[in-house]
């Protein structure tokens, strides 16, 4: 487990300091997890057992950030087949009592930097997605790694026009 020390960010109204516990997840946490993601408008819901998969196959590119006992984010990832030194990064999802703490980048760090053999991070965002974009463009900047972008899901070729485009960002190589 590793304990952040959470501070406000200077725009945000509550200045005081908190405690943020971020750990991998466990089985257990699965229906927590679900119910953080429906809270987290307009995240994409995935099945309960989706969820339960994700903190326990996939605890290892996962996070959790609990308050007291309390679960304020999770992040969802895994290693592309493929390409084994890439962390795809699913879903971010940032309670709203937890926002402006700058949580999703300190769960992201937490991420990469787990292992030495991560050397590229993707993830695909709809540009209309600002606080999503403003993150890892953020993340780019603190790992010193380019940011790239190219669409990965077409809205009319993959979507069928019900979903916007979900572009593809790659940052690495880094470490």
């Amino acid at each position: 487990m590793n304990q952040i020390l959470a501070e406000a960010m200077p725009d945000a109204k509550d200045k005081s300091q908190r405690i943020i516990t971020l750990r991998k997840p466990n089985p257990e946490d699965g229906s927590v997890v679900h119910a953080l993601v429906e809270r987290c408008k307009p995240l994409d819901t995935n099945s309960m057992y989706c969820n339960l998969l994700q903190c326990s196959h996939f605890r290892d590119t996962a996070v959790i950030a609990e308050e007291n006992g309390d679960v304020v984010g999770f992040i969802s990832g895994y290693l592309l087949p493929e390409q084994p030194d890439t962390l795809f990064v699913w879903q971010v999802a940032v309670s709203e009592k937890a926002r402006g703490l700058g949580l999703a980048s300190k769960m992201l760090l937490e991420l990469t930097g787990r292992s030495s053999k991560i050397r590229h991070l993707h993830t695909s965002i709809t540009r209309g997605n600002d606080a999503s974009w403003n993150t890892f463009k953020r993340l780019a900047k603190t790992l010193n790694s380019p940011l790239n972008e190219r669409v990965m899901f077409d809205k009319e070729q993959h979507f069928g026009g019900q979903h916007d485009t979900e572009m593809l960002v790659h940052i690495g190589p880094f470490n």
